[in-house]
């Protein structure tokens, strides 16, 4: 099998390119579009965002020539564009996920209705779909996989976000037959519940970035998400509801990840965890049996074991998703999915006091944030995943600060398209277990 920078190089000497559509020409969506126009045999050939000079400025900024980039909501003026070797800027995302010369669909928007609207059309579509969007895949990513297996498309989440990077560590040390103790990452900030746009606004000033994107990280959400990602995955599971939450550097792992009884700081093995002090890296926690491993391994100056840690020190984000692209349209592979199921939930907690008849608002906002629980507990908890919540979410009861809201607590006063397919994936997921339970008596 070519390295993915060779087959890329073999495909452009061939006269053809995989023909990427993107939706979200925000941050992360302008970085990749820069990003593949240095790349061989790739090219982002349709963009769509909300403010259509957000993409022309993006297309500018990675080297097209600003009479190159076509502006249309039209389908034949996209599809003529893109014949010629112009781009397109468009407000409709259901352009890029129907256009015919696109191959992979991107999502980078960040909202998971419309995250999670953009790979159903691109399903439909029968176009491989990338989601740099981890909280629509928690939500719905089990019924949105089985759908892609079913129409022969790859459902992927990204190379680059934290998901996936540990995701290569996973496969890396489980090809080679390690035992895998724990997955995780490290935390930028410290944890405060208490975090919303107005208290991160000075610093979001200072990185130029969203105070709500900021707020989501800083009260701790982003890491429920990713951490769910990561169990759906591989089937691994928090610890503790929410995780622990250590704070340590990378020397010290191997010692924490070991089990109390051991002297260690964790009741089990197979976790997913966070860890305050090594951000922005990622890691995996090995272990073998095997004398002959262990002794190669500390002549190698991996630590002394039991454990050991691989450690990756930066994930490049959207920059990283192009290898993603690649792997699903070259050989039909997915960088991150959740092969296991519905194993974790990141569950919606009241960050503040709210009355009867409040809306809820989103992620990284003044009400609500994501805890992560053991997909069992949620269920038996009747927990509303935090995907689900959106400005259209009314509490039917008062929630006081730090409680788990239901789905017996909230209405919806508009349906969408996340709150579909997440029934859809609770009634296939019951029929299923129905079904094996049925087959065992």
């Amino acid at each position: 099998m070519l390295g993915i920078n060779r087959k890329l190089e073999e495909i452009e000497r061939n006269g053809d390119i995989i023909r990427v559509g993107l939706v979200g020409a925000g941050q992360m969506g302008r970085g990749m579009i820069s990003q593949i126009e240095s790349m061989a045999g790739m090219r982002v050939v349709i963009t769509a965002d909300i403010q259509i000079g957000n993409v022309t400025n993006a297309y500018v900024k990675s080297g097209v020539q600003a009479d190159d980039v076509i502006e249309t909501n039209n389908v034949k003026e996209a599809a003529a564009a893109v014949k010629e070797g112009k781009v397109v800027a468009t407000t409709d995302a259901q352009l890029v996920t129907s256009l015919p010369e696109v191959d992979v669909v991107v999502d980078a928007t960040g909202v998971p209705d419309i995250g999670a609207k953009i790979a159903w059309d691109a399903i439909l579509n029968r176009k491989h779909i990338v989601m740099l969007n981890v909280e629509a895949d928690v939500t719905v990513g089990v019924i949105l996989k089985k759908m892609a297996d079913a129409s022969g498309v790859v459902y992927t989440g990204s190379a680059g976000d934290e998901p996936g990077a540990i995701m290569e560590l996973f496969d890396f040390a489980d090809a080679l037959g390690f035992e895998v103790v724990a997955l995780g990452k490290g935390k930028n900030n410290p944890l405060n519940l208490n975090a919303n746009p107005d208290t991160a606004a000075e610093e979001a000033a200072r990185k130029g970035a969203s105070p709500k994107m900021l707020a989501s990280f800083q009260d701790g959400t982003k890491t429920m998400v990713e951490m769910t990602a990561v169990a759906n995955a591989t089937g691994f599971l928090p610890d503790k509801p929410g995780m622990h939450g250590f704070v340590s550097d990378v020397k010290g792992l191997p010692e924490i990840f070991k089990l109390k009884e051991d002297g260690g700081e964790i009741s089990n093995k197979g976790i997913v965890e966070y860890i305050n002090g090594i951000a922005p890296g990622v890691f995996a926690i090995i272990a073998s049996e095997k004398e002959e491993v262990n002794h190669e391994l500390k002549y190698l100056s991996m630590g002394d074991g039991p454990n050991y840690v691989l450690y990756r020190p930066y994930h490049l984000t959207s920059l990283e998703t192009p290898i993603s692209i690649a792997r699903a349209y070259i050989y039909n592979e997915a960088t991150i999915a959740p092969w296991h199921g519905l194993q974790a939930e990141t569950v919606t907690v009241a960050k503040i006091d709210l009355a009867a008849g409040d809306f809820l608002d989103s992620i990284g906002g003044f009400t609500v944030y994501g805890h992560i629980l053991t997909a069992q507990d949620a269920r038996a908890k009747g927990a509303l995943p935090l995907g689900l919540v959106d400005k259209n979410v009314r509490l039917k009861r008062d929630i006081k600060k730090g409680e788990i809201i239901g789905y017996d607590d909230v209405e919806q006063t508009k349906d969408s398209t996340i709150w579909r397919l997440r029934r859809m994936q609770d009634d296939t997921f019951k029929a299923e277990t129905e079904k094996e339970t049925t087959v065992k008596a």
